[in-house]
């Protein structure tokens, strides 16, 4: 599973800061590596640096599951490490919301 982040202009992302987001994430979302190709993660300030403000870090991400639809999230938070974690968390209840579908379906088929 690759997973790739992307950010604006005013938001830096030092390498350290991206292995630690990309570990975490692969961590949270590796009982879905099999079907997982790739995650892409879009963080924006909604506010730049300038306004601040509360839950002005979007992130947004989007895995694409082979053979499926991607499947995507939007969260809004105070700070980039809190909107990659809910983020992450969200992502990690809808697919296996979809994994649960997906057996259940298999199972009446049967």
């Amino acid at each position: 599973m690759q997973i790739n982040l992307h950010s604006d202009n005013h938001i830096t992302l030092t390498a350290e800061l991206v292995q630690q987001f990309q570990t975490e994430m692969a961590d949270s979302l590796k009982r879905f590596s099999n079907w997982i190709t790739r995650v892409e993660v879009h963080l924006t300030d909604e506010n730049s640096r300038a306004k601040g403000g509360s839950d002005d870090i979007r992130c947004l991400i989007e895995a694409r599951p082979a053979g499926k639809q991607p499947v995507s999230i939007e969260v809004r938070a105070a700070s980039i490490a809190q909107a990659i974690q809910e983020g992450t968390n969200t992502l990690e209840r809808r697919l296996g919301d979809i994994e649960d579908k997906a057996r259940t379906e298999a199972r009446k088929r049967q």
